[in-house]
């Protein structure tokens, strides 16, 4: 059964989004061993500069590299990646199930993630161009996957 990891920074304080993320993984078991790795966010003064935010993000990017499986592969989520179709991003995790067993998706805190850690990932994924809280992006991987998964068992579910 492939294995696939979400780290992640930041807590879910919603009661919403953890129902969702809950309804998810529940939904996920039938088809891979999912965990969840939650870290914590740094916190971000009121008066922030370049500086100090390369800071915050090194230290939450090193949290995230101790975290991760070093024999999983690694995809972050990055403005800059690369947009999939549900199909794509179906068949392109059909295609990893095939040369892996384990998968870690990556989701950095408010301030992004640092060029160190987008370089040591396979691949970067881009769910919009649009800018959305990364706690609600961490429901669209789930519900993303689940459908991915939905897609490759030829299941019916909503389109």
């Amino acid at each position: 059964m492939l294995n696939i990891n979400i780290v992640c920074v930041g807590k879910i304080k919603e009661q919403y989004l953890k129902d969702a993320i809950n309804e998810y993984s529940k939904r996920l078991s039938k088809y891979c061993k999912l965990k969840i790795i939650e870290l914590t966010d740094e916190k971000i003064p009121d008066t922030l500069n370049n500086n100090l935010s390369e800071k915050i993000k090194s230290k939450e990017c090193e949290n995230i590299l101790n975290h991760v499986n070093k024999d999983s592969y690694l995809i972050a989520l990055d403005l800059h990646g690369k947009q999939f179709t549900s199909e794509e991003f179906s068949q392109k995790l059909n295609n990893l199930s095939m040369v892996t067993s384990n998968i870690t998706f990556i989701i950095g805190g408010s301030l992004g993630l640092t060029t160190n850690l987008l370089d040591s990932c396979k691949e970067k994924v881009c769910f919009s161009k649009m800018t959305f809280p990364h706690q609600l992006i961490r429901v669209f991987l789930l519900e993303q996957i689940f459908r991915a998964f939905k897609i490759q068992n030829n299941e019916t579910y909503h389109r």
